[in-house]
């Protein structure tokens, strides 16, 4: 067709007068959400501090004016303790069927910083070859779905409920307390574990398995998973008649220690590109948190 007849399309930064537009995008692409699951989404990452330039929604493909292709980006700054630099989770990437051949385009634009770790954690199965194609590479290749409180007792260990002033807040470092308190507001559980004058965190993020009919916990955040096999019982003791018995962690195999099963293949692989591996067990700030399930 001769450029002349070709509707321009690009490739920019999505602004706060996109929203609805967005919105209407997200909801071509997966129809199965409704539009308050994609507005509450966008209204979350509206009200999260702008980190330096990077957008704060993502990145539209514009044609004739109109928004034909959206991919949310989801930032987040790392501390020292979490490997410090800049993480942005990659989410939702959808483009209308008769723009397809711009998708690429698309995620060129919205990967294109060399200092940031990117992350896809909830890519289709239809998409793996290209993602692998464009770089990236996993980190997670399933998850253990785990009976907590089957795992070997620990003693004298406290779990405790997260509060900020709270006399347990005060043995973790400002990040994880920034970490437990903004995520327990977006509907997360925080904990604190203490042993010994040591505290340890971690954050669940309520879900459901089995065909959405079992309630269980996800694990979203924690300094590494061996803390978590390490005090498995007595998290498992506290989350029992506060969200269930079973619990999900990230894995690239089994866990020694902890009592479930290894699910490859139902449980999509997670994905990284760029300058820091992220850590099993740390989904913070993730579309897991900002978007839900």
């Amino acid at each position: 067709m001769p450029s002349s007849q070709r509707s321009e399309v690009i490739c920019r930064p999505i602004d706060d007068d996109d929203i609805d537009a967005v919105v209407a995008c997200l909801r071509r692409g997966f129809p199965e959400r409704p539009r308050r699951y994609w507005r509450r989404a966008l209204e979350r990452m509206s009200q999260r501090p702008a980190i330096e330039d990077y957008p704060r929604y993502g990145h539209a493909l514009i044609a004739e004016g109109k928004v034909v292709g959206v991919l949310l980006q989801i930032y987040s700054r790392r501390d020292a303790a979490a490997g410090a630099g800049i993480r942005c989770n990659l989410s939702s990437w959808c483009v209308d069927a008769e723009h397809r051949g711009h998708a690429l385009m698309l995620h060129i634009h919205a990967v294109k910083r060399s200092e940031v770790t990117y992350l896809n954690i909830s890519a289709a199965a239809h998409t793996l070859k290209t993602i692998e194609a464009l770089g990236f590479r996993r980190f997670s290749e399933g998850q253990i779905v785990s009976a907590p409180i089957l795992s070997s007792p620990q003693r004298e260990v406290r779990v405790v409920a997260f509060g900020a002033d709270g006399p347990e807040a005060a043995l973790l470092t400002q990040g994880e307390r920034q970490i437990l308190a903004e995520h327990a507001a977006l509907g997360c559980r925080a904990l604190v574990c203490v042993k010994d004058g040591q505290a340890y965190p971690f954050v669940f993020q309520p879900r459901t398995i089995l065909r959405r009919l079992v309630p269980c916990l996800e694990l979203v955040y924690c300094r590494e998973v061996g803390e978590f096999v390490r005090f498995a019982n007595p998290i498992g003791r506290y989350l029992l008649f506060r969200g269930g018995p079973f619990c999900v962690v990230d894995a690239v195999e089994r866990l020694p220690g902890l009592v479930g099963w290894f699910v490859s293949g139902r449980a999509p692989p997670k994905y990284f590109k760029g300058p820091a591996q992220p850590r099993l067990g740390d989904l913070a700030y993730t579309e897991l948190v900002i978007l839900g399930r």
